[in-house]
């Protein structure tokens, strides 16, 4: 008994299609620079009344997954009310992010 392979199915089982397409995901996620000389608080929902989940040092970059109105917040990038969600249940308001835009840049949240 032999077993053939169908064609294009290299990626089934984590075969070298899958790893391309992880590889090809994770390239595809662009960061933003956090405003020089900020310390950014990071919370667990859009606005300054949510939780404090941790600090991000100065000079750090982060993705933005998507983004959602919250509190208006004023700082080196101007005032906003929008919030971008950096990693699960973690959000930074974007007037501390560098996104070169006054407005969305990401899909909104949920």
């Amino acid at each position: 008994m032999s077993v053939d392979r169908a064609q294009g199915t290299e990626g089934i089982d984590g075969g070298p299609a899958v790893e391309r397409a992880a590889v090809e995901g994770a390239a595809a996620i662009r960061t933003y620079a956090v405003a020089p000389g900020v310390r950014l608080n990071v919370r667990s929902g859009p606005g300054t009344g949510y939780n404090l989940v941790r600090i991000l040092p100065e000079g750090v970059r982060v993705p933005i997954y998507c983004q959602t109105p919250g509190t208006t917040v004023s700082g080196p990038y101007g005032t906003t009310n929008v919030w971008d969600l950096i990693d699960s249940g973690e959000y930074v308001s974007d007037a501390y992010v560098h996104t070169g835009s006054d407005g969305y840049i990401a899909a909104r949240c949920g």
